[in-house]
C-alpha cells in the first residue's frame, strides 16, 4: 500500500448532509453540483459562496496510515493548496502539496510538489522536491521476472528469463530536487528547461558487504560506488497542452518530449542521455454529462547513451508525480529503458457529482540488456487493474480526493489515496 484508508472515516459524517445542502451557486453548469465545501456549509448551516471562492486559496488535509512489515507502522499527513494566480478563463489552476511521513522503524521523508501557472499561462513551474530516509523492496531490473516470495500463480504458458530474482530490502537516504520552467511559445505550445539534482547516500549500509544485492551488482558492473552516487542533469522540453482543465480534464490533449542529460561537470557520477516522453488524451463521452470520460496516459524513459545510477533507473511511480503503476509498490519494476501505459474510464455515481468512480487498467515494461538472458523493452509486460472513488472537493477547481484499489500480478494489491486524478 502507498497510502492508508483512514480518510474514508473522515468523509462518512459529511455524505448525508450533502444531499440536503442548499445551493446558492448561480454559475451555469455548476449549480447542480455539490462538493465538500457545500457539505461543510450545510453541516454548519451556512450559505455557500463559492462563486467568489474560486479565486481564494483552498487548503486540504489528507491523513494516511499504513503498515508494512519492513517499515513498520507509518503515519503520514498531506497538506494541499489550490489557487488561481490569474483569471480562471485564461489561467490554469495552481496547486502544491507537502507530504510528511514517519514510521516506527525510523524511516521518514518530506515531499513537496507543485504546478504553478502564472497569468495567462505565459510561464509555469513544475517541481518535485524530496528529502528522507527510505526503505524499498527491490526486485531487480527488467520486467518478466517474479519472486519466490510473492504469492499467486503464473500462467502455464509464461516464459521467465532465468530463475526468480532475489528480493532485498533497500534502505537509503535521498535528496531530490526537480524543477522545470515552461514558457508559452504560441497557442498551446510551450518550451521548458529543467534542473534535476538527485543525491543518494547510506545505501545498503546494513548489508554493505553483501555482494549479491541488485544495487551492488549493478553498481559494480556500471562503475558506481554502491553506497553513494549523484545524478544531476538538465532537461530540455517541448510541451503541448490544450486540456480544458489541468486537474480533471473532460477533453483535450497533453504531450511532452524532452532530452535529459547528466554530466559529470554538473556533479553527476556518470554521463548519460535519456529521451523522456509523455502523452495524455481525454474524450468526453456525453455532451449532457461530460463527466463520463475516457482517458489515456503514456509515460516513458529511454536510455540513449551513458550509464544511470541504480536508484535513478526509470520504473514504477517514476513519473514526476509518482502516480504510475497503481497496484504495485514504488520501483517494483524498473529498467534501463521503461514504457508505461494506462487507460481509465471516469463516471459520476451521485447525481450531484459529489461522488464519482473510475475503473482503470495499466501495463508497464522495462529492459535489462545485461541480464543473464537479456530482456528487451516490450518483451514482457506487467499489467495492473483496479477501481476507485472520487470525492469532489471544489467544483470550480475540479479538485477531488482519489481513493483507488489496484490489483496486479503475483498477488500484489494496494490502496492509493491522493489529491486529484492520477493523470
Amino acid at each position: 500500500m502507498k497510502k492508508g484508508v483512514v480518510f474514508l472515516l473522515l468523509l462518512a459524517s459529511y455524505i448525508q448532509g450533502a444531499c440536503a445542502g442548499r445551493d446558492t451557486i448561480k454559475r451555469a453548469g455548476l449549480k447542480d453540483q455539490t462538493d465538500l465545501l457545500d457539505v461543510k456549509a450545510s453541516l454548519f448551516h451556512k450559505e455557500t459562496k463559492l462563486d467568489t471562492s474560486i479565486l481564494k486559496l483552498q487548503k486540504l488535509f489528507i491523513p494516511s496510515f499504513t503498515y508494512n512489515p519492513s517499515a513498520g507502522f507509518e503515519l503520514g499527513l498531506t497538506l494541499a493548496a489550490l489557487k488561481f494566480l490569474g483569471h480562471p478563463d485564461s489561467t490554469s489552476l495552481s496547486s502544491g502539496e507537502i507530504e510528511v511521513s514517519a514510521s516506527t522503524k525510523g524511516l521518514a521523508y518530506i515531499n513537496y510538489k507543485h504546478s504553478i501557472y502564472l497569468p495567462e499561462n505565459k510561464w509555469s513551474l513544475q517541481g518535485n522536491w524530496q528529502v528522507g530516509r527510505t526503505l524499498a523492496t527491490d526486485y531487480g531490473v527488467g520486467t518478466g521476472q517474479y519472486s519466490e516470495n510473492e504469492d499467486g500463480n503464473l500462467p502455464s504458458n509464461s516464459y521467465l528469463p532465468g530463475s526468480p530474482p532475489n528480493v532485498y530490502k533497500l534502505k537509503y537516504t535521498s535528496v531530490r530536487f526537480r524543477e522545470t520552467a515552461y514558457k508559452k511559445i504560441t497557442g498551446h505550445f510551450y518550451t521548458g528547461i529543467g534542473l534535476n539534482i538527485n543525491a543518494y547516500t547510506g545505501i545498503d549500509e546494513e548489508s554493505r558487504d553483501d555482494l549479491t544485492t541488485h544495487n551492488y551488482r549493478y553498481s559494480d558492473l556500471n562503475g558506481f560506488l554502491p553506497w553513494r552516487y549523484l545524478a544531476n542533469s538538465l532537461s530540455f522540453n517541448l510541451q503541448y497542452d490544450d486540456r480544458d482543465h489541468p486537474n480533471q480534464p473532460y477533453k483535450g490533449m497533453y504531450g511532452n518530449v524532452g532530452i535529459k542529460t547528466s554530466k559529470k561537470i554538473l556533479g553527476s557520477s556518470a554521463n548519460s542521455t535519456q529521451l523522456m516522453t509523455e502523452y495524455r488524451k481525454y474524450w468526453s463521452l456525453s455532451a449532457v454529462n461530460p463527466q463520463h470520460v475516457l482517458a489515456f496516459w503514456h509515460w516513458g524513459s529511454y536510455l540513449l547513451s551513458g550509464k544511470i545510477p541504480y536508484l535513478e533507473l526509470p520504473g514504477t511511480s517514476g513519473d514526476n508525480d509518482g502516480r504510475s503503476g497503481r497496484a504495485y509498490t514504488v520501483g517494483r519494476f524498473k529498467g534501463y529503458s521503461f514504457f508505461y501505459s494506462e487507460a481509465e474510464y471516469r463516471f459520476p455515481i451521485l447525481a450531484n457529482k459529489l461522488i464519482s468512480g473510475v475503473a482503470f487498467i495499466n501495463a508497464q515494461t522495462g529492459s535489462n540488456p545485461n541480464a543473464q538472458k537479456p530482456i528487451k523493452l516490450f518483451q514482457y509486460w506487467e499489467p495492473g487493474t483496479g477501481a476507485g472513488l472520487r470525492i469532489l472537493y471544489n467544483k470550480y477547481s475540479r479538485s477531488n480526493i482519489c481513493i483507488d484499489y489496484g490489483v496486479g500480478r503475483y498477488g500484489t494489491r494496494g490502496v492509493f489515496i491522493n489529491l486529484n486524478e492520477a493523470f
